[in-house]
This record gives C-alpha cells, sequence and structure tokens, in this order.
C-alpha cells in the first residue's frame, strides 16, 4: 500500500521516465479560485534532475494556469499513473517555480531535455522540488495500451516563426493572466536564447 518518501531514489525516477503522460495540480490561494489540472504528454519533456527535483518543458498553449499559480505561491504536485505493467501511482508534492527564457538559468537546464527542446512554442521550464513523494497502490488504475504520441502540438508550434509565437502568446487572454486573473506568461515574450 502507500508509502512516504523523502526523495525520489532510482526505482522511483525509472517509474518515472518511463510514463507516457504525468498530471500537474495547482492552485491559487484564494478560497474560490479554480484548481487547475494539467496533463503533460510528449516523450522526452520532464527530467528528473536529481533525487528531489523533476523539471518539465512548458510549451504554448490556451491558458497559463500553472505558471499563474506559482508565481503566486508555488504549490504544485505532479503525479505519474501506470496505464500498463504492475499497478502504481508516484506523486511527488512540491514547490515549482517556472524559468522563463530570459532566465539565466534556462540554457543549462533546457540542454537537460536534449532533441525534445528544440520543438516549437516553448514558453519555458517548470522547475519543481519535493517536498515529499508518495506512491500508491493504483489497483483502480485501468490497463490502457500507448500507441503513439499526438503530434497535432507540436507540428503547430513547429509551423510559427518565434515572432508568430510570440504574438500568439500575446493574443490569447489566458496566457497573459490566468483565469481568476492572476500574472501568467510575462511579456512580451522574450527571444528564445540560441541553444549550444
Amino acid at each position: 500500500m502507500g508509502k512516504i518518501y523523502e526523495r525520489i531514489d532510482g526505482r522511483l525516477r525509472a517509474f518515472i521516465e518511463d510514463q507516457q503522460v504525468f498530471f500537474v495540480a495547482t492552485a491559487p490561494l484564494a478560497g474560490d479560485g479554480h484548481v487547475n489540472i494539467s496533463p503533460k504528454g510528449r516523450r522526452g519533456t520532464w527530467v528528473v534532475l536529481d533525487d528531489r527535483t523533476v523539471a518539465y518543458l512548458d510549451f504554448g498553449g490556451s491558458h497559463a494556469e500553472t505558471t499563474a499559480h506559482l508565481r503566486e505561491n508555488g504549490r504544485i504536485t505532479l503525479m505519474w499513473c501506470a496505464f500498463d505493467g504492475p499497478p502504481n501511482i508516484v506523486r511527488v508534492h512540491s514547490v515549482g517555480e517556472p524559468v522563463f527564457r530570459d532566465d539565466p538559468r534556462f540554457p543549462d537546464l533546457v540542454a537537460r531535455f536534449g532533441e525534445a527542446a528544440d520543438a516549437g512554442g516553448l514558453r519555458g521550464i517548470v522547475v519543481v522540488t519535493a517536498k515529499l513523494v508518495s506512491d500508491t497502490c493504483g489497483w483502480a488504475v485501468p490497463l490502457m495500451d500507448y500507441r503513439e504520441d499526438r503530434m497535432l502540438h507540436t507540428d503547430n508550434f513547429n509551423r510559427k516563426t518565434e515572432e508568430e509565437f510570440a504574438e500568439y502568446c500575446a493574443r490569447k487572454p489566458y496566457n497573459v493572466a490566468s483565469i481568476d486573473g492572476l500574472p501568467a506568461i510575462p511579456l512580451p515574450l522574450p527571444p528564445r536564447p540560441a541553444m549550444s
């Protein structure tokens, strides 16, 4: 049954890195604010940096709720579920921080993602530091077969120039601020630094 850990050990790391999708949960401080849960896919877009730190690439989309909540309070939980193989659920209860493209840490962090970081539409990187890690049985999670990644998001943003992507971010009302009005993506979107 469920256990609590202080760190992401080798077994948990292997499980996290083997999954095809994970989920991100954040919330504003306001009691009537909207809780957000987002699925994250695209192989290679998350990495375990060390035994307490996970990072994932934050790509463009119609909303930036996670970024807004992290800028306000930093609270975040990541969850991976086994949809095949032995049942398991791993949660990383954490504090997180968005690292934007003009942050001096961005080039070194983005290099950790290899080819996945070359895709268009990259707004930033979310760095998550575990406060505690838990796993539970996952006995009720259904068995599902992975077929392949959907390429619609990647293909759409790969067609945009950097200028077009910056205009896209500025035009989407829930990129500038969350649905509760919290600041999200700083604009104008900084240029993306050259990959070394």
